[in-house]
């Protein structure tokens, strides 16, 4: 709940760019954004120039509500538009298997099926640092971005590890297989974690936090591993359940 006096507005975050020239500009300039907001119904002036221009480059685009949109600018004069800046710059598949190049080692990347939670995404980016992954891999339309709140909780790993976003996880495996990759998906009823062996190229499917793997990504792994579970819940947190099976892959490695 809310504390504060009404007349004082909420904080916008330091990722916000707030109104019509500071988006327009942003764009213009090519930096990294994450989602293009509009309030719903607002195409008047210059917002459908802006549109057509974030479409232009490929950029999400979300209508949303008027009052949301000003709680997320802290009550800043808007102008029925802005956007949310990516704290960090995203990188290639390409960049990644690079890197792996480079430290002579079989390329480790993780995929996320659409985790929604930043604080998860922040996590997983962080232990994947840790334990050597050259890459993660998020969806472009759905699920947590590289927001200053993951930044945050990654203690500073999203400068070390890169992240790909990309428009289609199914599309992107196929690619993989193509490389040689042998996909990993964590989901219940699969094989145990600990009798498979993650020798090669892996690629590690973490799928959403409700829901797990969407069926198509599930049906493109080569393998399902399961965790076992002996208490009443019947799933780990996805960052958990993603730290452990990176750590059984580098036991491999």
């Amino acid at each position: 709940m809310d504390n504060r006096p009404k007349s004082e507005p909420a904080q916008a975050g330091e990722d916000m760019i707030i109104g019509r020239n500071a988006v327009l500009e942003a764009i213009k300039s090519g930096r990294e954004i994450d989602t293009v907001y509009v309030a719903k119904g607002e195409r008047n002036g210059s917002v459908g120039m802006i549109i057509g221009k974030a479409r232009e480059s490929g950029l999400v685009i979300k209508e949303t509500d008027r009052r949301k949109l000003d709680a997320m600018c802290g009550g800043a004069n808007h102008q029925g538009i802005a956007a949310r800046a990516a704290a960090h710059e995203y990188a290639d598949i390409e960049d990644m298997l690079a890197i792996a190049r480079e430290k002579g080692e079989e390329p480790f990347l993780i995929i996320l099926d659409e985790i929604e939670d930043p604080h998860n995404l922040g996590a997983i980016i962080r232990s994947a640092d840790a334990c050597g992954a050259h890459g993660v891999i998020i969806p472009k339309r759905r699920g947590a971005a590289l927001t200053y709140a993951v930044g945050k909780v990654s203690a500073g790993a999203i400068e070390y590890v890169p992240v790909s976003r990309v428009p289609n996880l199914a599309r992107t495996i196929d690619e993989l297989k193509e490389k040689g990759f042998w996909i990993y998906g964590a989901d219940m009823n699969g094989e145990r974690w600990d009798t498979l062996d993650y020798g090669g190229a892996v690629a590690l499917v973490i799928g959403n936090e409700g829901k797990g793997m969407s069926r198509l990504v599930r049906e493109k792994c080569d393998y399902i591993v399961s965790l076992p579970m002996k208490g009443k819940i019947n799933s780990l947190n996805a960052s958990v359940a993603a730290g452990i099976l990176m750590y059984e892959v580098i036991k491999h490695r």
